[in-house]
């Protein structure tokens, strides 16, 4: 698998990588030794990147992962922190932030934690000078090697990026989802700060398995949480409307190459993005994983396929999310 650096952390990870959201049974009942069957698979894929939060689960996804890596080290394993509390700014500091690590360290089975990164905050901790201390902090305590944040705004991942500690921005980037293409990923390479794209298939709808009949578990953020009701509804189908999603999959299908799945044309768009680092597909089951993995090796997509998602984009998805996020 083609590896690619996240400059500020100075080390190198596999351009596809693992979201390990699902591995903490928030989108229906996933077991134990499925979830580290679907870990094996993906390693086996030469996935390096796995990515999970304290929230997953409520720890879970943290516990199962950590349970997986032991011996080993050619592992990076990045976590979040911060939603496990109210969403207020004073909440970002140095003393929760100790605490939040010390349990992600546990849940992990680690002393210092590869990569931790501030969940969604509030938007106006990303300007916050002592937020950055307190992560710079941790730093120089070792319970972290290194910091980023997850961002639901491109001006926040601006914020972010301007700043000389942080290692990496998590940025939902898909075919619905082209506004970071404009500034943030130019900023991100132009300051070798490390770009994860979330969400790359747009919650499934870029997978093409579904249609108006598909239903979803009441456990499942797609059922709960389609107008926003418990987050940001941009992380749910992308915050595009499930009716119009399914209306650009049948638009996108005649672009997808002979052989070729949906959700790999999908996943092969987001690696072709210039000054992405890695992408963070999720997965339920090892086939899945096996397949994600895969698409490391396919030949990036034409010109005219590429030009006939910015058209699909621009006339269906565009007035839905541009300006939103």
């Amino acid at each position: 698998m083609e590896n690619r650096k996240f400059g500020r952390m100075g080390r190198s990870v596999g351009v596809v990588g693992l979201g390990a959201w699902q591995l903490g049974a928030d989108w229906g009942d996933v077991s134990e030794a499925d979830a580290h069957a679907t870990l094996q698979a993906a390693v086996e894929g030469g996935v390096t990147f796995i990515d999970t939060a304290d929230v997953y689960g409520d720890g879970r996804s943290e516990q199962i992962v950590g349970s997986f890596i032991k011996g080993r080290p050619e592992l990076t394993v990045a976590t979040k922190m911060g939603r496990r509390m109210a969403q207020e700014p004073g909440n970002y500091t140095l003393d929760n932030f100790r605490a939040w690590t010390d349990r992600s360290r546990a849940n992990l089975g680690v002393d210092t934690l590869d990569l931790v990164q501030l969940h969604c905050p509030p938007t106006p901790v990303f300007s916050s000078d002592a937020v950055y201390d307190a992560l710079d902090t941790l730093v120089e305590e070792k319970r972290i090697r290194a910091y980023g944040v997850s961002v639901e705004k491109v001006e926040e991942a601006l914020a972010a990026i301007a700043r000389p500690g942080t290692a990496s921005v998590q940025i939902i980037l898909n075919a619905f989802r082209l506004k970071p293409l404009e500034r943030v990923l130019p900023a991100a390479a132009e300051a070798g700060v490390g770009i994860i794209a979330r969400v790359p298939l747009a919650s499934g709808l870029l997978s093409g398995r579904y249609d108006e009949h598909t239903t979803f578990a009441a456990d499942d953020h797609r059922n709960y949480n389609r107008h926003g009701e418990a987050f940001d509804v941009g992380e749910t189908f992308s915050g595009v409307d499930f009716a119009t999603g399914l209306e650009a999959v049948r638009r996108l299908r005649p672009l997808v190459p002979e052989g070729w799945t949906m959700a790999q044309f999908a996943l092969r768009w987001v690696l072709d993005q210039a000054g992405l680092t890695v992408v963070i597909p999720g997965a339920r089951n090892p086939e899945q994983a096996t397949r994600n993995a895969a698409v490391a090796g396919l030949p990036p997509l034409t010109e005219e396929a590429a030009a006939g998602v910015r058209e699909v984009y621009d006339e269906l998805i565009r007035p839905q999310v541009h300006d939103k996020w």
